[in-house]
């Protein structure tokens, strides 16, 4: 598969959403609505991802991700007959990051600039125990749909790309669907947004969506704003067990890591090495 499109920081979030939105509607002629909620009624039931994240411990989202606009392809295609290393294998990936102590695990689902699929995140939950977050760009209820007929327990939803009424109404459908909404903010602005439409679990995206520079700083300024009884969750350049242990020592529940992980050669032992580091 060739390298994810070029694109300028400043306007790769449009080409996503334009590129997400063609997808959708090919996808809405090939399956009616109505038997998409059909097969969403029959996935295997939810698994609690709020209960992951809460958890007394360093509960990581360890992400399964093959590409990003950011730093181009992560893991090389994974090719069987060859048992290809540094390869984007979910089969093999989502047990061994849970067996690495993953409290839950995020799929990149976006094919064109993430090199994902739905398929993927059906092959990760059915060979792992853990929670499983849809991670792309959502938007309308059909997604959400196609998310927990793949299996998932949790979905994203990115605030900067959405209106408060939007968050609302996807947060309400996933609870409907049983699956927990991460709303994902990046300033104080969609912060107070998502709170409004009933977030239950905040995102804290550490990279800026416009100019994808990351500052662990934007976590630490925004954890304050999040009430007590929300789930808070870092995302974005977490490396080191030191940040860790800051922002949980700040209040965050969670860390959403994935470039680290899936640049490492080896992912599980990268994620061991975090959660087993010095303090």
């Amino acid at each position: 598969m060739p390298t994810p499109p070029a694109a300028k920081p400043a306007d790769v979030l449009e080409r996503i959403l334009a590129a997400r939105r063609r997808a959708l509607a090919q996808a809405k002629q090939t399956v009616r609505a109505a038997k998409l909620e059909e097969r969403a009624a029959a996935a295997p039931p939810p698994r609690d991802f709020a209960a992951a994240l809460g958890r007394d411990a360093l509960n990581v989202i360890a992400e399964l991700k093959k590409a990003s606009p950011s730093c181009g392809v992560l893991r090389s295609a994974y090719q069987p007959e060859a048992g290809t290393p540094r390869a984007y294998n979910p089969a093999a990936l989502a047990p061994a990051l849970e067996s690495a102590g993953a409290a839950a695990l995020s799929v990149l689902t976006e094919p064109e600039f993430f090199q994902g699929g739905l398929e993927d995140l059906q092959v990760a939950r059915g060979v792992s125990s853990l929670p499983v977050l849809r991670k792309d760009f959502l938007f309308d209820p059909y997604q959400l749909f196609e998310a927990r007929a793949a299996g998932a327990d949790a979905f994203l939803l990115i605030a900067a790309i959405l209106s408060t009424a939007e968050l609302r109404r996807l947060i309400q459908l996933g609870k409907q669907l049983g699956m927990a909404a991460l709303a994902e903010v990046h300033t104080a602005e969609e912060l107070d947004r998502a709170l409004e439409a009933g977030a239950e679990i905040v995102g804290v995206n550490n990279r800026n969506l416009k100019t994808f520079a990351v500052n662990l700083e934007t976590s630490v300024a925004l954890i304050e704003r999040i009430p007590d009884g929300c789930l808070a969750v870092s995302e974005s350049g977490l490396r080191t067990r030191a940040e860790l242990d800051r922002l949980r020592a700040a209040g965050f529940d969670a860390f959403l890591i994935g470039e680290h992980l899936m640049q490492a050669a080896d992912p599980a032992q990268a994620l061991r090495a975090l959660l087993g580091g010095e303090r």
